[in-house]
């Protein structure tokens, strides 16, 4: 799980206005974190299958939001894709 301090700074970073918390780009950045942070503990811990369920249902859910965001606007998609280094 993702602390407060990183998920506001995450929030932060990527929201479209001052009052934004739940854009497509704000979702996705911190499912991409929270991947990171699961996929770390599955390098350590092999045999987690239930963490390893879990990875999968996350990115599965960023995979649905990246795909909405590229069918709504193009531009914003390919903006987000390259802040984050995703490989799209």
């Amino acid at each position: 799980m993702l602390d407060q301090e990183t998920q506001q700074a995450i929030t932060t970073e990527y929201q479209n206005h001052e009052t934004d918390t739940g854009s497509t780009e704000v979702q996705v950045a911190v499912l991409t974190e929270r991947i990171k942070q699961v996929t770390d503990h599955l390098r350590t811990h092999r045999k987690d299958v239930h963490s390893r369920r879990g990875l999968v249902g996350l990115v599965s859910q960023r995979r649905r939001l990246l795909k909405y965001l590229s069918n709504e606007d193009v531009n914003r998609y390919q903006t987000l894709i390259s802040r984050l280094g995703l490989r799209r």
